[in-house]
């Protein structure tokens, strides 16, 4: 079978490749120390989940415009504006299935073959794959875990070549959790405006940063709506990853392009959903804020527990509820890769982890702590057995 460049140009999720393998490993009744999930372990809040039953009951099953429902879409702007800063209107904003599909959509529309797109490294696993879609060249800016893996401006100037098209930030990081200053943040756009360079802002994660940081989007400043992108989700801020709701907002044009381009691809997002992400941006968010006092309390308690185990070193995330350790010390111990390292821990001691390979960083873990604090004391557990282990057979 001859299947189509694009296709072979990519390759399968590698975060959805170690989850399949730890559910087969489930439904054979192992008991699975759990980091691999990048999604809150929390329930949907339920006025959430009631605004959605109501869609139901009331015959909100058909189909919706290509580019969501008005109310949502105002929403969504009028959200963006109360907790950001900016001045997006509904003709600016699209939604999405997810703030995956918000990325896919946009690369679709601006990128083509000889175009060169700027990725920090680590990154999420799948903008290089997106980007290798479109046939366009993703180029790994690799940054500093000294510096706490934050991006900077010299280090975007470097990397600018004559094909640059495009710079995506992911801030707060998946999977590093590292958070771009918003000074250097805008130093960084200022870097791509002048060269006259498009900015994804990836927000995913925006609410989920911890000590005196405060949710920021490149998108409050003065100017700067011609040059950027912003990529929302749903998903994290309000526990619902199921769901899919994302939403890009950016200039008119862009967003006519792919709103074009979902029409001819999934048409609007669910229904139902819509809906229920309507009552998210317009309801309570209490259920922030108690989620983020929990992964602080996780987080404090999965850096010290790696720190603690011989030959593993980690930076302490900035944002997100990831941990994304070194254990490079470990990779002399007849493990070739963290790919091969995150299978035996898989196999020999039923714990799930995301290898730092899949995200551009050889070396390194990510493990997730969106998990209770016994699961993460369990994992943490068998991954000190695992390096003793490792180390006394050699």
């Amino acid at each position: 079978m001859h299947l189509a460049d694009r296709v072979n140009r990519i390759s399968i999720s590698p975060t959805a490749a170690v989850l399949a393998a730890a559910e087969r490993l489930r439904a054979q009744g192992a008991d699975l120390a759990d980091f691999g999930p990048g999604e809150p372990d929390f329930p949907t809040p339920e006025h959430i989940v009631n605004a959605a039953i109501r869609a139901l009951h009331e015959g909100r099953t058909k189909y919706t415009p290509t580019a969501g429902i008005g109310p949502l879409r105002d929403a969504i702007c009028k959200w963006h504006a109360k907790q950001f800063g900016s001045s997006y209107t509904v003709p600016e904003c699209v939604v999405t299935v997810g703030g995956k599909h918000a990325l896919f959509n946009a690369f679709c529309s601006l990128l083509q073959k000889g175009d060169e797109v700027l990725i920090p490294a680590p990154y999420w696993v799948s903008y290089p794959d997106m980007v290798l879609y479109t046939g366009a060249t993703p180029v790994p800016i690799m940054t500093d875990p000294s510096d706490g893996f934050r991006l900077r401006a010299e280090e975007v100037s470097r990397a600018i070549t004559p094909r640059t098209k495009l710079l995506i930030v992911n801030s707060p990081s998946n999977p590093s959790g590292a958070v771009v200053p918003a000074d250097e943040f805008a130093r960084i756009y200022e870097v791509c405006r002048e060269k006259n360079i498009w900015l994804v802002t990836d927000e995913c994660y925006s609410h989920f940063v911890y000590g005196n940081e405060k949710p920021f989007s490149l998108a409050s400043l003065p100017g700067t709506k011609p040059n950027i992108i912003v990529a929302g989700s749903l998903s994290k801020t309000f526990a619902m990853t199921g769901w899919r709701i994302g939403y890009a907002l950016a200039p008119e044009p862009l967003i006519s392009a792919m709103i074009k381009t979902q029409s001819q691809s999934t048409s609007n997002p669910t229904s139902v959903a819509q809906y229920a992400a309507l009552e998210a941006l317009t309801g309570p968010m209490d259920t922030v804020a108690a989620m983020l006092a929990e992964y602080s309390r996780r987080r404090d308690r999965i850096v010290a527990g790696l720190r603690a185990i011989p030959g593993v070193t980690c930076v302490e995330p900035g944002g997100a509820f990831y941990a994304f350790p070194s254990v490079a010390e470990h990779l002399r111990d007849g493990v070739g890769d963290s790919t091969a390292l995150a299978k035996q821990l898989l196999e020999r001691q039923h714990l799930v982890v995301v290898p730092g390979d899949a995200f551009g960083t050889p070396g390194y873990l990510r493990l997730s702590y969106a998990t209770s604090i016994e699961r993460i004391e369990e994992g943490l557990r068998r991954l000190e057995k695992y390096f003793a282990m490792a180390a006394s057979a050699t």
